[in-house]
């Protein structure tokens, strides 16, 4: 395993870690095998975050025992000092530990970036428990490259890390992490299979590498064999002149209108699945497994046609999706 120095944290980190939104589609067992394979490929560092559900305290249960050997880094998304507060206390408990050496401010927009670093703000809460021993370094994410720009043009002397998403589609921030990187930021990319779309998971963690923009890459693994596959990606390999093309074609065909199921969408008011809508329409559309994802999206509770229009699910996507136009979409696949 290659491990890289984490910008001025000077964490050593595995170039491919562990993302942890998976896990709480996990259960306690499934979640310790996990870890027992990052263990054993030498994965240290495990990026959760109090907003999947309950990833942080089945990791704390996993980690029981072998603490020392894992970097541990979640995040929150609490705009205010008193909230966030709250927060890292929870952080602590669940994942069962006496310090967390990377917290970061989680998912932050342009609007909310004065409030954050302002009086009475979520930094405020985050300096105070670095200070006393509670937290290792400070850092942020973020899924606007406006945001992002100014987080690493105006904050870099009070942040440390930045994550933003990656991928063979998604390269709108090569610049701004760049800039980070020169800034002695650490860069961590996330979505580095832009939400389970690229099929072809060697070449997606490749070209991440190949970039050389971000220090780290944190797929979401949900199963021990998930780890086994990616842990045997070499990293090292360039990209060949095929592959570029290859990735060119990915890019074409995916475009920038997909679901990356991060969920920030949910709930929706009227109990639709909508990442589970989108991805069973996926199975029919590319990968001809229509009666399979036919009988699963006929078992859902609520189908997409049960959409009314309200827009909430909008408002809270990061990446400004017309989902309701895609969820009709959806509906027109399978009827209902």
């Amino acid at each position: 395993m290659k491990y890289v120095t984490l910008g001025r944290t000077g964490l050593q980190v595995s170039q491919l870690s562990f993302g942890g939104i998976p896990i709480q589609r996990s259960d306690a067992a499934n979640t310790k095998a996990v870890v027992d394979k990052l263990e054993e490929y030498g994965i240290n560092y495990i990026d959760t975050a109090r907003g999947y559900t309950v990833s942080e305290e089945y990791l704390g249960a996993a980690l029981e025992g072998r603490r020392d050997k894992f970097i541990l880094a979640t995040k929150s998304m609490s705009r205010d000092k008193e909230s966030m507060a709250r927060d890292i206390e929870t952080s602590l408990q669940n994942l069962r530990t006496g310090c967390i050496e990377l917290y970061q401010i989680h998912n932050l927009p342009e609007k909310d970036i004065g409030k954050v670093f302002g009086p009475g703000g979520a930094y405020e809460a985050l300096s105070e428990a670095k200070a006393a021993g509670k937290i290792g370094h400070i850092g942020v994410t973020a899924h606007s490259a406006d945001a992002l720009k100014i987080l690493v043009e105006q904050y870099d002397h009070r942040l440390e890390t930045v994550m933003f998403p990656y991928n063979i589609v998604e390269d709108q921030g090569k610049e701004v992490l760049t800039l980070a990187r020169e800034k002695g930021m650490g860069t961590i990319a996330m979505k580095p299979l832009a939400g389970g779309n690229l099929d072809d998971y060697a070449l997606a963690l490749r070209y991440i590498a190949a970039a050389g923009v971000c220090d780290v890459m944190i797929p979401g693994m949900g199963s021990p064999e998930e780890v086994d596959r990616n842990a045997a990606v070499d990293l090292t390999a360039p990209l060949t002149q095929e592959e570029l093309e290859q990735c060119a074609a990915v890019r074409r065909e995916l475009g920038t209108q997909f679901c990356r199921r991060c969920n920030y969408c949910a709930p929706c008011p009227n109990g639709i699945d909508i990442p589970g809508c989108f991805l069973m329409a996926n199975y029919t559309k590319k990968y001809g497994l229509a009666d399979w994802a036919r009988a699963r999206y006929d078992a859902m509770p609520y189908h997409a046609g049960s959409c009314v229009m309200c827009g909430a699910c909008e408002k809270r996507c990061p990446y400004h999706l017309p989902i309701r136009d895609m969820l009709m979409d959806v509906a027109k696949v399978f009827g209902r």
